[in-house]
């Protein structure tokens, strides 16, 4: 089979050759810089010293290159806007070097500065007249979000000041979008489509860190407290965004059509390590409305499959995810609560594919020994890949210092206990 087609039998719950292997299609399923450097390295694809570029300056995400791809067999590719989330653009690459001394890429508007304790600090469209909105701590791997949150006047709360950094997507952009599908289905890989703007309540985005000056609701707790307290001025602030993005959406689909395979539709957290952040009747009656208005119109107009990523303790609310129409579920966190692979396998596996699961990122893959990898590994494949919508990748994105030996373990073990027939 193809990449594609791989992807897509195993979307389509049937058994391909393979077990599909995802690595870099999404900014939740993809590998610190410093992490691919030093994989690169043992793979003998690049030089002592050879720069990695940094495809995600918020989580300093590595490139995957094509060399990359191909070594590793991955199977699927990404298509995603080419902004940052700090609101400048990915271009005009320059050399920077990570705390641990990592050479790296990054964007040219890519401006730091260090402060006072030794932390990085990043600004808004890289402008550093402005209140950095952006935090490396010193000797950490990638940057928090600095709140700006200003004082609230109850009485003038504007839904639209929550969607400040929203819009109508330039041609530019949707240019961009297009030429990655193009890129990416060229390889005979299936593309993973971004368009951004249909995460609702997605907190990596709330403090608005490409604004010079964020205002509505920007504080993380504030926000959670609002979906309470404020619960019809967050459904107003979702429902302009969703306008937003149906907008979007139908531009993208009629340009790009089926280069596309699954669509990521929203990186928002629901759950936490011991249970969900929200009850099932509070998703169903503020997230699904607008979860579902999307989903609909994809699975309305393309073939394609869409993506939820959350993590935590999630069991509670995937019926509520299948409702809305979701046929992907990302980055199944089995280490949390609950999350039991067989049960999940059972209950779930003949209506979602599991695009994660595949080792635990937490203990097993940066602390574990190689065996224990292997161990890992090889029971989830036997538990999540039977009758097919399964896709390898590790619970959510290979973190900095993981163990090179180990990630040698995961990619080797996939590819002896991953085959079908």
């Amino acid at each position: 089979m193809t990449s594609r087609e791989r992807v897509e039998t195993a979307l389509d719950h049937r058994e391909p050759d393979l077990v599909p292997l995802d690595l870099g299609a999404t900014t939740v399923s993809g590998m610190h810089a410093s992490t691919v450097y030093r994989l690169r390295q043992a793979l003998g694809l690049d030089r002592q010293g050879t720069p990695v570029k940094v495809v995600d300056v918020y989580q300093m995400l590595g490139a995957i290159g094509p060399d990359l791809l191909d070594a590793l067999g991955v199977d699927a590719v990404g298509a995603r806007p080419r902004g940052t989330r700090f609101g400048f653009p990915a271009e005009g690459w320059k050399e920077w070097r990570l705390f641990d001394g990592t050479p790296v890429l990054v964007p040219g508007r890519f401006n730091t500065t260090p402060d006072a304790n030794g932390d990085i600090l990043q600004y808004p469209m890289g402008d550093t007249s402005l209140a950095p909105s952006g935090r490396m701590p010193k000797g950490g791997h990638y940057f928090d979000l600095i709140v700006r949150q200003r004082p609230i006047d109850e009485d003038r709360l504007d839904p639209a000041d929550n969607v400040e950094e929203l819009g109508p997507l330039s041609d530019g952009a949707l240019a961009g979008l297009v030429e990655d599908a193009r890129a990416g289905a060229a390889t005979g890989r299936a593309v993973v489509l971004n368009v951004g703007g249909t995460s609702f309540g997605d907190v990596g985005q709330l403090p608005g860190p490409m604004l010079r000056d964020p205002k509505g609701i920007r504080d993380i707790e504030e926000w959670y407290v609002s979906t309470l307290t404020r619960r019809d001025y967050v459904r107003a602030v979702f429902e302009r965004q969703c306008a937003i993005a149906l907008a979007n959406l139908d531009r993208v689909i009629a340009a790009v059509g089926d280069l596309v395979s699954v669509l990521y539709v929203t990186g928002a957290d629901f759950g936490t390590q011991t249970g969900a952040f929200v009850s099932p009747a509070d998703y169903r009656d503020l997230y699904l409305p607008f979860h579902k208005a999307v989903n609909d119109r994809v699975h309305a107009h393309t073939q394609w499959r869409t993506f939820i990523h959350s993590c935590g303790s999630v069991i509670d609310l995937v019926p509520s995810f299948l409702e809305a129409g979701f046929d992907i579920l990302n980055p199944v966190q089995l280490s949390a609560a609950r999350m039991d692979a067989r049960v999940l396998k059972e209950r779930f596996g003949d209506r979602l594919t599991f695009w994660g699961g595949g080792v635990d990122t937490q203990r097993t893959l940066p602390f574990g020994t190689p065996e224990e990898v292997r161990r890992e590994v090889a029971e989830r494949i036997a538990t999540l890949a039977p009758g097919g919508g399964f896709v390898f990748n590790p619970v959510h994105n290979v973190q900095a210092g993981v163990p090179v030996e180990n990630l040698r373990a995961m990619y080797d073990t996939l590819r002896d206990r991953g085959r079908y027939r």
